[in-house]
C-alpha cells in the first residue's frame, strides 16, 4: 500500500499537520498514519559547502586565492543535523512512498530548504506543494485539498538559489578580501553592509549638525494665540514685541479646510516590527520570534509577508473575525462600528501571503496562556484590523492670519468632525503602559476677517534640531524604502532585504560589533564607521542592493534570467578583487584596537598596556611584564585586575580584598607589594594583612 510523505520545516509545524491529516503515530523523526508519513527539516538541513571543501588552500585566507567561484557548487549536511537528514532521506527513498508534499514555509526560503534536501537525497518522486497562510486546522485541510505541482514554484526556487549563491559569493570573497587587507576580520554582506552605511551616514549628519538659535514673537488675546515666523536675532524679536504690546491686531484671513485621514492598512511584517518597536521597544527579531510562536500556536496568520491586504475571497472570514473581536477585546467594548471590509480586500496586491491577521482559533482561545509579549502583539494586530475596517477620520483645520505692527502672525486650530478609526486607535493606546503621544487639539474661537483684538506679546527662544538617530522602527522603514526614488514605479520590491531577513541583519550587525544599541537607538561603532568608509560603493550603496532585490523578485515571477543575474554577480566579485589588491600602511592601522594604558613602567618609565594575557611595557627592549595568570594571584584565587595592576605600578603596592588562604580555607584582605628584582619575572608578596 502506497503512502504520501509530507516534509515540513519545523517539528512543531509537522506535529500540527500530522494531527489534521491523521498521522497520529509518533516514530523516530516522523509521524505516520492515515496513509501519510510526516517528517521535518530543522531549518536548513542542507547548506552550501565551506570554501575549504573545494580546495584545502582555502582554509587559509590569502589574497592570491581570491576570488573563490565554486564550479560546480557543493553541499553539506552539518554534523548536528545529520541524524534528521538521514531520517528524511530514508523516508524519501522508501519503496512505499509514491509521492512527496513540500510543506516547508510557503515562501522563497522555505522552497530552498525543501529543494536542497530533495536533491541531496537523490529523490526523483513527484512533488506537490502545500501553500498555506495559517496553521489552523481548516487552513491545513483546505491546503491539502488544493495542492499544486511543485514545478509551479520553479521560478521562486531559482530566485531563492540566486539569492543564496549571491550572498555566499559576496560574503566569502569580500569578507576575506578586506579582512586580509586590514588584518582584522571584517564581515561584509550583500544587505548588511548597505544597512550599516545608512547608519553611518545618519551618524555623520548628526555629528556635523550645528544648532542655530532663533526667536519667535507670540501675541495673545484671551484664548487666542498667534505666532510670528522665525526671527534670526534677539534684537529684532524684542523690537517687534515692544511694537505689538498693548496694540490692536486685525484678522486678515480665515481659511477653513475639511480633511479626511483614511484608515491604516493591515500589517505586513515590516510595519508590525516598526510599530512593536515604537510602542513596546521590541527589536525586529523579537517581534518576528513572537509572531512565529503565535503562528505555530495557530493564533496568528503567516508572519513573513510583505502584503497589507487580504484576498477577495476572505471577505466573509474578515467580517466574522471583526464581530467576534468586538466582544473579545476590552478596549473595543461598546464600540459603534460598521465594518467596511471591502477596503482591506485586494487580491492583486497579495503575492505569496496575505496581511497578518488574528485567526478564528484566537477568537476561541483568547489571551489565555499567552506570555505578556505575545498578548501585546496580539492586541496590536487585533486593533489594526479593527482600525483598517473602520470609518475614515474627518476633521477641520482652521488657519487664521493676523496683522500687528506691520508683521504677520498665524494661528492654527483643529476640530474633529468624525473620530472614525482614530477612536479605536486611541482606545487601544490608552490601555498601554508605553508612552504614546497624545494628539493635542487646538480649538480656535469663532473668527472673522476684519475682527480686531487688543493683545499682549512675548518672545520665545528656540533651537534648530539635529537629525534623529535611527531606531529599529525608522531603520526598518529606511531599509524598506532604500533606492525607491531611483526605481521605476512598477518595480515590485524596492528595498534592502526582505521582511523575513531584515531582523536577522540588524542582529548580526550588533553581534559583530559594528552597531550598538543605546536605548531604542541604533548607533554605529568606530569599527562600523571605518568599515563603511573603506568599502567601495558597489558594496555599500543601498540603491544597488535594492536593484538586486528587485531583480530577484523579477526572477521569482519568471521575468528575468537567473544565469544572467549570477554572471553579473561573478563579474562584480572578480572586479572587486582586482581593484583592491593593496592599501597604504596608514589605512592598515584603521582597525587596530586602541591600547589601554595601565600606568608607567617601574624600569624604564614608558607606558604599560593591558594585553589579553598580561600587562606589558610599550618599550620593546624593556623586559617588564606582569602576567595575569601569575601563581601568586592564582593560588589565592584572585583575578589580577587592571585596577590592581594600576595601583601596583603607581605606588608599588595595592590593597587587595578577598585573597584566599589555603591554610585556613578563609579569605582575607591585604596590602600586596610589587617586588620587582629587574629579572625576567616580577614577584609579589603580602606586606600585611588588613
Amino acid at each position: 500500500m502506497s503512502v504520501q510523505l509530507v516534509i515540513a520545516e519545523k517539528p512543531s509545524v509537522a506535529r500540527s499537520i500530522a494531527a489534521v491529516i491523521g498521522a497520529d503515530e509518533k516514530q523516530n523523526g516522523y509521524w505516520q498514519g492515515g496513509g501519510y508519513l510526516v517528517s521535518w527539516c530543522i531549518g536548513h538541513l542542507v547548506s552550501f559547502a565551506e570554501a575549504g571543501q573545494y580546495d584545502e588552500k582555502y582554509c587559509k585566507w590569502k589574497y592570491e586565492d581570491l576570488p573563490i567561484l565554486p564550479q560546480p557548487w557543493q553541499f553539506i549536511v552539518p554534523d548536528e543535523k545529520k541524524q534528521q537528514f538521514e531520517i528524511v532521506r530514508s523516508l524519501l527513498n522508501r519503496p512505499d512512498v509514491d509521492s512527496v508534499t513540500a510543506a516547508t514555509d510557503a515562501g522563497r526560503e522555505g522552497e530552498l530548504i525543501f529543494r536542497f534536501v530533495y536533491q541531496m537525497a537523490g529523490c526523483t518522486k513527484p512533488v506537490k506543494r502545500l501553500w498555506i497562510s495559517s496553521m489552523e486546522d481548516a487552513a491545513i485541510r483546505e491546503g491539502f485539498a488544493s495542492l499544486r505541482p511543485d514545478s509551479d514554484y520553479d521560478a521562486l526556487y531559482q530566485s531563492a538559489l540566486c539569492r543564496a549563491k549571491a550572498d555566499w559569493l559576496v560574503g566569502i570573497n569580500a569578507t576575506r578580501l578586506f579582512s586580509v587587507l586590514y588584518h582584522k576580520t571584517l564581515t561584509v554582506g550583500r544587505v548588511q553592509t548597505p544597512t550599516l552605511k545608512m547608519l553611518v551616514d545618519r551618524d555623520a549628519k548628526i555629528l556635523r549638525f550645528q544648532k542655530e538659535k532663533y526667536y519667535m514673537v507670540g501675541i495673545q488675546s484671551g484664548s487666542l494665540k498667534a505666532d510670528s515666523g522665525r526671527i534670526a536675532d534677539a534684537e529684532t524679536a524684542n523690537s517687534l514685541k515692544e511694537k505689538c504690546t498693548g496694540t490692536t491686531t486685525v484678522c486678515t484671513s480665515v481659511n477653513r479646510e475639511k480633511k479626511t485621514e483614511q484608515p491604516p492598512k493591515l500589517y505586513d511584517l515590516t510595519t508590525l516590527q516598526r510599530e512593536a518597536n515604537r510602542l513596546f521597544g521590541f527589536t525586529a527579531k523579537q517581534t518576528l520570534d513572537y509572531a512565529q510562536q503565535l503562528y505555530e500556536k495557530k493564533l496568528l496568520t503567516y508572519p513573513r509577508t510583505d502584503s497589507q491586504y487580504l484576498t477577495e475571497d476572505m471577505g466573509q472570514t474578515a467580517q466574522h473575525l471583526v464581530s467576534d473581536l468586538l466582544g473579545l477585546l476590552p478596549f473595543a467594548q461598546g464600540l459603534d462600528l460598521t465594518p467596511e471590509v471591502g477596503r482591506i480586500l485586494n487580491s492583486k496586491k497579495v503575492s505569496d501571503h496575505h496581511a497578518i491577521i488574528p485567526t478564528s482559533e484566537f477568537v476561541k482561545q483568547g489571551f489565555t496562556g499567552l506570555a505578556e509579549s505575545e498578548c501585546k502583539l496580539m492586541n496590536l494586530v487585533c486593533s489594526k484590523l479593527l482600525c483598517a475596517i473602520a470609518a475614515p477620520h474627518e476633521y477641520e483645520t482652521v488657519t487664521a492670519a493676523f496683522s500687528c505692527a506691520g508683521n504677520e502672525f498665524t494661528a492654527k486650530g483643529k476640530t474633529v468632525l468624525v473620530p472614525g478609526w482614530k477612536e479605536i486607535d486611541q482606545r487601544f493606546r490608552s490601555t498601554l503602559k508605553a508612552d504614546t503621544e497624545e494628539e493635542v487639539l487646538n480649538t480656535l474661537p469663532e473668527l472673522a476677517e476684519g475682527q480686531s483684538f487688543s493683545v499682549t506679546a512675548n518672545v520665545s527662544e528656540h533651537f534648530t534640531s539635529p537629525p534623529k538617530a535611527y531606531t529599529e522602527d525608522t531603520l526598518l522603514s529606511a531599509m524598506e524604502r532604500a533606492g525607491a526614488e531611483d526605481m521605476p514605479e512598477d518595480a515590485e520590491r524596492k528595498g534592502l532585504g526582505t521582511p523575513a531577513t531584515r531582523a536577522a541583519i540588524l542582529e548580526k550587525l550588533v553581534q559583530m560589533g559594528f552597531v550598538q544599541r543605546k536605548g531604542k537607538q541604533l548607533v554605529p561603532t568606530k569599527d562600523g564607521i571605518n568599515l563603511a568608509v573603506v568599502l567601495p560603493e558597489s558594496l555599500t550603496s543601498p540603491v544597488l542592493t535594492a536593484e538586486w532585490e528587485n531583480c530577484l523578485t523579477e526572477i521569482a515571477e519568471g521575468n528575468a534570467d537567473a544565469d544572467e543575474f549570477m554572471a553579473e554577480i561573478e563579474a562584480q566579485v572578480r572586479q572587486l578583487v582586482k581593484t583592491y589588491s593593496c592599501i597604504s600602511a596608514d589605512k592598515q592601522k584603521l582597525f587596530q584596537s586602541e591600547r589601554v594604558i595601565i600606568g608607567k613602567c617601574p624600569r624604564c618609565s614608558e607606558n604599560v598596556y593591558e594585553g589579553k594575557k598580561n600587562f606589558y611595557c610599550g618599550n620593546r627592549s624593556c623586559q617588564f611584564v606582569m602576567w595575569k595568570n601569575d601563581r601568586f594571584f592564582e593560588q589565592r584565587k584572585k583575578a589580577f585586575t587592571p585596577k590592581i595592576a594600576a595601583a601596583l605600578l603607581k605606588n608599588g603596592k595595592a590593597k587587595v580584598k578577598g585573597l584566599y588562604s589555603e591554610k585556613t580555607g578563609k579569605t582575607y584582605d591585604a596590602t600586596v607589594l610589587l617586588a620587582d628584582t629587574g629579572g625576567k619575572y616580577v614577584n609579589y608578596r603580602v606586606e600585611r594583612k588588613e
